[in-house]
């Protein structure tokens, strides 16, 4: 890892540890939010800690699994890192879908937490 990018170092770590906790205990996410994020899922809205975790935790299937396809990762003029993920996952007995997923992430007293979070199903509808 040490011939990447510091900002592609961070964003790959925090994206491995946000889906390990996602696929385990998705009601642990708390940790990586702070009360002014924002996550818009599936184009709901929610913002603060504790919504997110409100909403994350009351998404209607019981397990779920993460295939990470592709990541990429830029650091952004204010010192944040705005990271975009591809993939697949698995939840319940459902077929599997792709989903994208953009962080936005900025570091707080030396800890780096998710400001901003975007998740869509890659569903086409060309109706």
């Amino acid at each position: 890892m040490g011939d990447k990018p510091i900002w592609e170092q961070i964003g790959s770590s925090f994206v491995q540890h946000y889906y390990q906790i996602f696929d385990n205990d998705r009601t642990q996410l708390g940790a990586i939010y702070i009360d002014a994020s924002c996550l818009t899922w599936e184009g709901q809205q929610c913002q603060g800690k504790a919504a997110i975790v409100e909403k994350l935790s009351s998404l209607p299937f019981q397990k779920i699994q993460h295939s990470i396809t592709a990541q990429d990762h830029q650091p952004t003029p204010d010192s944040c890192i705005l990271s975009m993920v591809v993939g697949q996952l698995k939840a319940d007995e459902d077929p599997i879908m792709g989903f994208h997923q953009i962080f936005l992430l900025k570091n707080i007293n030396d800890a780096w937490v998710c400001t901003n979070d975007m998740f869509r199903l890659a569903l086409h509808n060309f109706g």
